[in-house]
């Protein structure tokens, strides 16, 4: 028997199987759980998806994820904490510390001194969200907003802690959240990829890689396309001079062919998958230009995103960007901002960086909601993990530094199916430790997830002869902040 057709032979017991399974299960949902086989109903529109129905009905189509690399002050921005302020220059009481590991940066000294946030807070909107004066805009959307303030990470350096949020693993080979969602869910749009990222350009900081949106162990075409500022949004993507667009179709089209012959002789899903991405790299020769030209866009949408907004590659660019393909229905578009690593001269450096992403983010959230895209658009705001209590270095009157912290830090979220204008989970007087309702990264996941119509526990991947999962053997979905 030939290698196809034993191949073909084993399929068909394959479907078989699966068949008796299949209608197995769905005669035990429909005596024991009317309601399960219910939600097999809701189809999934997307293409190249491994779901062809939603776990359930979902309540986003598409995800916006704004990642503030090097983790953001909570205490300086969204959680306020009066006491810190009050006991500013004291020594953190042990009591609060109790024991906790600290790193390398400021393990060795000799004190730790309480060091009070340098900027005022209020309450904002019908909801009373405390918000930083380092965040007007986003302090004018509040009540569209829903605040975790009881996240928390396993992790307390960038590296392994940015690479367990996104993939959801410390050790870096998992697939990241786009990837998954592409996996699971496919495209709405043939002609953009599933998974696009946007980066600040001209950012020092921590460094990323190209891991945080790569596909893992997942098929390479899952992974996410990085748009860059500049003449080529895409690297590699236009014709070298001299070829048209007829010459690399029919070049594509020759190649494609050896591609089937190769596949029908070793059937290797890599072949296919590289067939797919050459065709969509095709049909981005197009779109992209399209989606990255923004000389349609009014006056007064340029305004809202601020003064950089025309500026190629910078946060309120790549906002503007993001909102246009998300109305493209990609599906999950992520944008990373660096720069918020501020072991010292924390005062100025967040103050800079607010400058940098806070007009931006709520005129996305605002503009998103304009075009009535907010209500099955989720936007989630928020970095790696926290930032300290204590003072990083010497402590002056105008002038402090905060370590990493892993046992509590903030982020916000909006839209698809997120409960509007509430805050979740409560930290002790000093921001140190979580006192009520505390979120794991892997909760945090799972519920992204459930969002989107995926149960986290049935979107899984066999690799090297196990299952596995974006929240790996965790997490549980957080009800409180689903509408």
């Amino acid at each position: 028997m030939s290698h196809a057709a034993y191949h073909q032979h084993l399929t068909r017991r394959h479907f078989f199987g699966r068949s008796s399974l299949g209608l197995g299960t769905a005669a035990c949902a429909g005596l024991f759980a009317p309601e399960l086989a219910a939600a097999t109903e809701v189809e999934n529109p997307g293409l190249g998806g491994t779901l062809q129905f939603y776990h359930h009905a979902p309540r986003a189509k598409r995800i916006v994820y704004l990642f503030m690399s090097g983790g953001p002050s909570q205490m300086d921005l969204f959680d306020y904490k009066p006491q810190l302020t009050k006991h500013n220059g004291r020594e953190l009481p042990a009591s609060v510390r109790m024991g906790q590991r600290l790193t390398g940066m400021s393990g060795n000294q000799a004190s730790l001194p309480i060091a009070g946030t340098k900027f005022k807070f209020q309450q904002h909107g019908d909801s009373g969200a405390w918000v930083s004066e380092l965040m007007p805009h986003v302090a004018g959307i509040a009540d569209d907003l829903c605040f975790i303030k009881s996240l928390h990470t396993e992790a307390i350096n960038h590296d392994p802690a940015i690479t367990f949020i996104q993939t959801g693993s410390q050790i870096a080979g998992r697939p990241s959240l786009g990837a998954w969602l592409d996996y699971g869910l496919g495209s709405t749009n043939e002609n953009l990829p599933s998974f696009c990222v946007l980066i600040t350009k001209n950012k020092g900081g921590q460094p990323l890689y190209s891991r945080l949106w790569g596909s893992g162990f997942l098929p390479a075409n899952h992974q996410g396309v990085q748009f860059r500022s500049g003449k080529d949004p895409v690297l590699y993507l236009n014709n070298p001079p001299g070829v048209s667009r007829q010459r690399r179709r029919d070049m594509l089209d020759k190649i494609n062919e050896l591609h089937r012959l190769e596949y029908a002789r070793r059937l290797d899903p890599l072949i296919e998958s590289r067939i797919a991405q050459s065709e969509m790299a095709f049909r981005m020769q197009a779109s992209i230009p399209e989606v990255a030209n923004i000389q349609d866009e009014p006056q007064h949408v340029l305004d809202l995103y601020g003064p950089d907004a025309t500026n190629p590659g910078s946060f309120a660019a790549n906002c503007l960007l993001a909102r246009r393909l998300l109305e493209r229905d990609v599906r999950c578009v992520q944008l990373f901002h660096k720069g918020w690593d501020q072991h010292g001269n924390l005062p100025g450096g967040i103050t800079r960086q607010c400058q940098e992403v806070d007009q931006a983010s709520a005129a996305l959230v605002t503009d998103l909601k304009r075009r009535g895209l907010l209500d099955d658009t989720l936007v989630v705001w928020g970095g790696e993990f926290g930032r300290t209590a204590y003072s990083q270095g010497k402590l002056t009157a105008t002038n402090y530094g905060r370590d990493h912290h892993p046992r509590c830090f903030t982020m916000w979220l909006a839209g698809g199916g997120i409960r509007s204008g509430m805050s979740l989970g409560q930290t002790d007087e000093y921001s140190y430790n979580i006192v009520e309702r505390p979120i794991a990264v892997h909760d945090l996941n799972a519920t992204l997830l459930h969002l989107l119509g995926i149960d986290h526990e049935r979107l899984v991947f066999r690799y090297q002869g196990r299952r596995y999962r974006l929240t790996d053997v965790h997490g549980e979905l957080v009800r409180d902040i689903v509408a």
